[in-house]
């Protein structure tokens, strides 16, 4: 190896020593998804970089979405994709085939990998230990042809009402890797469908994560120059909606984000999951991949 090389991968390690000195045994939420989730390379950058984070004394819980794959069923089953506002139309028949999924394929997938790779992951959907209790989501929609606004029956789909923290303790407490699907049940025990950001924020918020990771498809939030913006407060990000800086689909990413931190998270991280072994990067070097908010 030559010198050069092996002085920088010492410059590295070295950079990442106050970082992890100061995540050990902190609780780090991360959502899973995008690119990062389909492409192998990145998806085995993405298990092995989990591993080290568990081996090095932080606890990483991981949440992950699953669009693409239920998409992908369904077509294969003849059965058409619904949305409105971004949210898929769940009946019975979509839910059954969400839980099978996200709670059997897509779940079981990233456990897998994660353990191929030394690690010890666990799979979780929000029935497990009453992880999530969830109620029924119903959005209302303006129309000019209306006097009142209309209520969208978006069938099994459902938002976050409470999360039993004990499971997730549990398995840090016995070094195991958390992997979650994000599926709630009711009090009646009705299944619903969640957005996986929104159960990552949650579930930061409960847990009192030292920081909440959203893997995006896109660099972070950059400003209208195209230039990645960090280190934002809570007052840069409402300036930055309200000038049309943040728009379009990063605002739900913003809006769980910021959630998070207003519920004690200390910062959240909005990065690029495109990018080899962003989680590290982001976590664990001096520049990072992605946008850092904080309180």
């Amino acid at each position: 190896m030559e010198q050069s090389i092996a002085n920088n991968i010492a410059s590295v390690l070295s950079e990442a020593l106050p970082y992890i000195q100061r995540l050990s045994g902190k609780t780090i939420v991360i959502k899973y998804g995008g690119n990062a989730m389909v492409d192998e390379a990145l998806k085995s950058a993405f298990a092995r970089d989990i591993v080290l984070l568990k081996q090095v004394g932080v606890n990483p819980v991981v949440v992950h979405g699953g669009g693409p794959q239920i998409g992908k069923m369904l077509e294969s089953l003849g059965k058409e994709s619904k949305f409105i506002n971004g949210m898929r139309v769940t009946d019975r028949e979509t839910m059954d085939i969400v839980e099978m999924v996200l709670g059997g394929l897509v779940n079981k997938d990233i456990v897998n990998l994660i353990n191929q790779h030394g690690g010890h992951a666990v799979g979780l959907t929000g029935k497990d230990g009453g992880l999530i209790r969830a109620t029924k989501l119903n959005i209302t929609q303006s129309s000019p042809d209306l006097e009142v606004s209309e209520i969208i029956d978006l069938g099994h789909v459902g938002e976050v009402s409470q999360i039993d923290p004990q499971i997730i303790n549990t398995l840090d407490e016995g070094c195991f890797i958390p992997v979650v699907a994000p599926i709630g049940v009711g009090d009646d025990g009705t299944s619903y469908n969640i957005n996986a950001d929104l159960v990552a924020g949650k579930l930061a918020s409960v847990l009192g994560a030292e920081k909440l990771l959203l893997l995006t498809n896109t660099a972070g939030i950059l400003d209208k120059s195209g230039e990645l913006l960090t280190g934002l407060s809570h007052t840069d990000v409402e300036d930055l909606i309200t000038d049309g800086t943040i728009s379009g689909g990063m605002l739900p990413k913003v809006d769980c984000a910021m959630g998070a931190v207003n519920s004690g998270v200390k910062t959240s991280h909005i990065i690029d999951g495109r990018v080899d072994h962003a989680v590290l990067l982001e976590l664990l070097t001096d520049t990072g991949v992605g946008t850092l908010i904080k309180g």
